[in-house]
């Protein structure tokens, strides 16, 4: 499973929005103006994505923009996934193996459920570690500080 540069992206956003005076919301301006090489269509599917999964709030007008739709410790790194890119599946079983066994086929149908056991235990388990990094979590590693700074992105 790879995922997309999206993502990275997605990330950026949400530690700018994260770092934003509550009181400000982020306009597309200037996240067009921090995501350099990135179209400006494509920073709003992103910011699309984040506002329908719950992430960010949308505030039109010609003073809108963008804030956070919850608190920074309550967003993890899954719902950032998800929002994205959708359920973490990584094993998409297409049918290969009974289509390759077909003349053992008790045996390839009992192969295809162990591996797709396996990769949905192994799906489990990533999704659970994503579910425990928080936005705050990672921007106080960043910036080795456990208090987030308040920021105006408008205006740098």
């Amino acid at each position: 499973m790879k995922l997309t540069k999206g993502l990275e992206q997605a990330i950026c956003i949400l530690a700018m929005l994260s770092t934003q005076d509550k009181q400000i919301p982020l306009t597309s301006h200037a996240l067009n103006d921090r995501l350099k090489g990135t179209s400006h269509s494509y920073i709003r599917k992103i910011i699309r994505k984040l506002v329908v999964g719950g992430l960010a709030t949308s505030i039109p007008g010609s003073n809108g923009g963008f804030t956070l739709a919850k608190r920074p410790e309550k967003i993890n790194l899954l719902e950032i996934v998800e929002a994205l890119e959708g359920k973490i599946i990584t094993y998409p079983n297409s049918g290969m193996i009974n289509q390759v066994f077909s003349d053992i086929s008790k045996k390839a149908i009992n192969g295809e459920k162990i591996l797709m056991k396996t990769f949905e235990e192994a799906d489990k388990h990533y999704t659970e570690f994503l579910k425990q990094q928080t936005v705050d979590q990672l921007i106080w590693s960043t910036i080795g500080n456990s208090e987030l700074p308040v920021m105006d992105w408008n205006k740098r």
